[in-house]
């Protein structure tokens, strides 16, 4: 989250002057700074004093319960993991308001710019190695208290995605005219996709786990944009943050953080071995062909829908991984064909 510009306290949203007003910042002259949001419908602020930050309001569309918060029964969960999350400082469901640590302004991504090839190396195997630590210690605590046990990548889920993707990214953004004929031939497709995933053994996934929504605060990685965790396939954040649509991997750092995943797995079960490792790359490269054309999806949408320009960038580098995985494996051959008949990028 970086800076945009400040505001009076009357330009702000009711619920935050209200909550500042009703813990008494108001009269202590706190700076309010609005941070720059991301494909969620909430909106953050900045409150600082006397050039210190001392939180981020986290500013919800509607009211909320507090105990029935997403965000706050996953925060519990990983915080027993324990996974580095942002304290929860306090709150005003009533004004739809959550006050949260502030973790300051770099990502992963953003940092990536700037620090070196091995500290590059370093942080991401800590990324992996938190992603061992959330489906190890996952299964662990499992307990339907917990809202991520409760909910999961079926094939409900993971056929709808795929569909968000034909509705909003090759509808509605690229303009493409399709009867129902070419959508049935399309869900043709998706249906083995989706039934491999559903089938796979699940564990704890993040959902969101890129370098976006990790972090670095205080020399470590702080996961945040958690509060859709649900059961899904092993491979799901591995994924996510090694098919980031926002950052260029290369293929031997990819080989080498998937390998270090396996040994942080085969250290607690045992071991794996080299089948076992081939049957986990297909089943990863199988998992990202879905992922990535679920983030078209959603590029889509939020570029002809919601008419954020910034997501733009990140198409080509997302359509790249898509053709990747559909040129490695035969049985894509015919998903190719009806997906390169409007999307060309995939068909050079």
């Amino acid at each position: 989250m970086t800076t945009t510009v400040t505001r009076t306290y009357d330009d702000l949203p009711e619920g935050v002057r209200v909550y500042l007003e009703r813990t008494g910042q108001v009269e202590q002259n706190v700076l309010v700074v609005p941070l720059a949001g991301d494909a969620s419908t909430r909106r953050y602020f900045r409150v600082i004093d006397r050039g210190t930050s001392l939180l981020v309001v986290s500013l919800y569309p509607e009211p909320f319960v507090y105990s029935e918060l997403p965000f706050v029964n996953v925060t519990e969960l990983l915080q027993q993991m324990p996974v580095p999350v942002p304290s929860i400082l306090g709150e005003a469901g009533d004004l739809g308001v959550l006050t949260l640590d502030d973790l300051g302004d770099v990502t992963l991504q953003a940092h990536l710019g700037a620090g070196s090839a091995s500290e590059r190396a370093a942080l991401y195997r800590q990324a992996v190695a938190l992603i061992e630590t959330m489906q190890r210690r996952g299964a662990e605590l499992a307990s339907p208290r917990f809202i991520p046990y409760s909910v999961a990548f079926d094939v409900e889920k993971l056929t709808w995605e795929l569909e968000y993707f034909v509705r909003h990214f090759l509808i509605s953004f690229r303009g493409a005219a399709l009867g129902e004929p070419e959508r049935e031939a399309l869900r043709a497709q998706w249906r083995p996709i989706v039934e491999e995933l559903a089938s796979e053994k699940r564990v704890f996934c993040h959902r969101d786990y890129h370098s976006r929504n990790l972090m670095l605060h205080g020399g470590r990685l702080v996961v945040i944009d958690y509060q859709d965790a649900r059961m899904g396939p092993d491979t799901y954040d591995l994924v996510s943050l090694l098919r980031d649509s926002y950052v260029d991997h290369t293929e031997e750092a990819v080989d080498e953080l998937v390998a270090y995943f396996l040994a942080l797995k085969g250290r607690h079960s045992g071991g794996t071995g080299v089948k076992a490792e081939t049957d986990f790359r297909r089943r990863f490269d199988l998992m990202a062909l879905q992922r990535n054309l679920k983030a078209l999806g959603t590029f889509g949408y939020q570029t002809a829908v919601r008419r954020t320009g910034m997501y733009l960038q990140y198409i080509p580098r997302t359509l790249q991984y898509v053709r990747r995985n559909l040129d490695r494996y035969p049985r894509f051959a015919e998903l190719r064909r009806l997906l390169s008949a409007h999307l060309p990028e995939l068909g050079q």
